[in-house]
């Protein structure tokens, strides 16, 4: 008994030792799928979502496991634990999971390739994982064009539609641009420290350096690199065109891992490779985030595409973002970013799961096809009633707790222009989302008195019924979770304290 007892603590010291057992999971899981696609020539695809859903799953049990393994370990040792990788690669699976449920009445009814889009997913899900935890520039950088290069395939995967190749291309051209200037900014870092790759030891040769303007021209090519993949004013063009160029499946992917991923290689980068040039790196990042609040919620109010519009306040919601990365403190790490980051997720994926349904019964996402939706029906305007006052910031939903804890935070930290240019631009957002509701309830669209069930997408092939069922739980489900997280706030700011390297 005892032989048995301490075979199975050796093997969950083994499983928590082993870091990158998640992204083996997915690795795995993505083989998998390509290799039974090719067997069965295409046509079991239900086994194909089963395959990656579980092992999703399996992933973020995975992680929970060896974050309780090792909070277990270290709490014998007192000392602390870096929460960091573990909250984050929970987030970008959580996105992933939902992004795929989310896609399956889409990809069923347009006949797109199924095998390809879940391994494109699970491709750049890994990728993002691997820049949550990755401590040099090259893993860094390989881990960050895994999941560029995956998301710019996904966004041309409806081959035939002009505007989905459209926006591939100025994805390729924008984030071949940002990844170069990203990497010359890398090599500087690598030649002014003397060959040094790891992110902690590059810190510590940089105070000592002679060549504070090499130093200088590497922080600058590296924050305008990260800021075309954060989708910062003045290096966001590229973003609404590829929301309303790619399927809604996708951009729903996008919209929510981009906020997961790359906000956690910023901070990570510049947290362990530029702490001791924080002030010049923080004026520079206060800016890019405060005209992205601007000029995001600004150009939304005039937007008639349901997609372009929400591309606009995902760049607004960025800069909120960028509040918590730069009020990040000792007692409280990065806990109103990751919070507010959490609730950002329920809420888009949610918005993204009505526009999903609405787009496969009409065949459009214009914003004037919303007009008298409550007559047509009152499930699909359920969902929205509950969710876009939260993505303003309407108390009592999630959205505001989690905007209320994160401008607090900014403010503390000093940050009061940000703070107070994120409070005037989150009553311009509200302007907006209560439109499109004020529309819903008693707007009239005279386009065609047919039920917008009735409608189906030009991408859909007439023999084939569209199924509501799984998109209208979906919404339901993430309208009550955005709810209930801001009902839960305490203990999720209670997760989240403290997460620090």
């Amino acid at each position: 008994m005892n032989y048995t007892n301490f075979t199975l603590l050796d093997l969950f010291l083994s499983i928590g030792n082993l870091s990158t057992l998640p992204e083996c999971i997915l690795i795995f899981s993505l083989i998998t799928v390509i290799v039974i696609d090719l067997s069965n020539k295409g046509k079991n695809t239900t086994l194909l979502y089963q395959i990656s859903l579980i092992s999703m799953l399996i992933g973020v049990v995975a992680s929970l496991c060896q974050w309780g393994i090792q909070f277990f370990l270290i709490s014998f040792e007192n000392s602390r634990i870096s929460n960091f990788s573990y909250i984050f690669r929970f987030l970008l699976l959580t996105c992933s999971i939902l992004s795929v449920l989310l896609s399956i009445d889409y990809i069923r009814c347009s006949k797109m390739a199924l095998a390809e889009f879940l391994f494109f997913i699970l491709t750049a899900g890994s990728g993002g994982m691997v820049l949550c935890w990755a401590n040099d520039l090259a893993t860094l950088y390989v881990a960050l064009e895994l999941s560029s290069l995956s998301s710019c395939f996904l966004s041309g995967h409806t081959k035939r539609d002009i505007r989905s190749n459209e926006a591939t291309t100025k994805f390729i051209l924008m984030g071949g641009a940002s990844s170069s200037l990203l990497l010359y900014g890398f090599s500087l870092l690598y030649g002014i420290s003397g060959g040094q790759l790891q992110l902690d030891k590059i810190a510590s040769e940089l105070p000592f350096s002679q060549y504070f303007t090499v130093i200088y021209i590497a922080i600058a090519f590296i924050t305008v690199g990260m800021a075309f993949k954060l989708s910062l004013v003045p290096f966001h063009q590229w973003t609404p065109d590829v929301y309303e160029g790619v399927p809604i499946p996708v951009v729903a992917f996008f919209s929510v891992t981009s906020k997961v991923a790359a906000p956690a290689l910023f901070t990570r980068l510049f947290g362990l490779t530029f702490p001791y040039f924080s002030n010049e790196w923080h004026i520079v990042v206060g800016l890019l985030a405060t005209s992205s609040m601007i000029v995001g919620n600004l150009i939304a109010i005039t937007q008639i595409s349901m997609k372009r519009m929400l591309a606009y306040p995902s760049i607004s919601q960025i800069g909120y973002i960028l509040i918590g990365v730069l009020a990040a403190d000792p007692e409280n790490g990065y806990a109103s970013m990751i919070t507010y980051t959490f609730i950002y997720i329920l809420m888009n994926l949610g918005t993204f799961a009505r526009i999903t349904s609405f787009g496969l019964r009409t065949g459009t996402d214009n914003i004037r096809d919303y007009a008298g939706l409550y007559m047509k029906d009152p499930v699909l305007t359920f969902s929205p009633v509950l969710r876009s006052p939260s993505l303003g910031g309407i108390p009592p939903p999630s959205g505001f707790f989690g905007k209320l804890y994160l401008f607090w935070h900014g403010w503390k930290a000093g940050l009061y222009p940000s703070v107070l240019v994120g409070l005037v631009t989150s009553v311009i957002s509200i302007y907006y989302y209560l439109k499109i509701i004020k529309l819903m309830f008693t707007g009239k669209n005279g386009s065609s008195d047919a039920s917008t069930t009735s409608i189906q997408n030009s991408l859909v092939s007439p023999s084939i019924s569209i199924s509501k069922s799984s998109i209208e739980i979906a919404m339901i489900i993430r309208a009550l979770a955005s709810i209930l997280s801001g009902i839960l706030i305490d203990p999720i700011i209670g997760i989240t304290r403290n997460t620090l390297f």
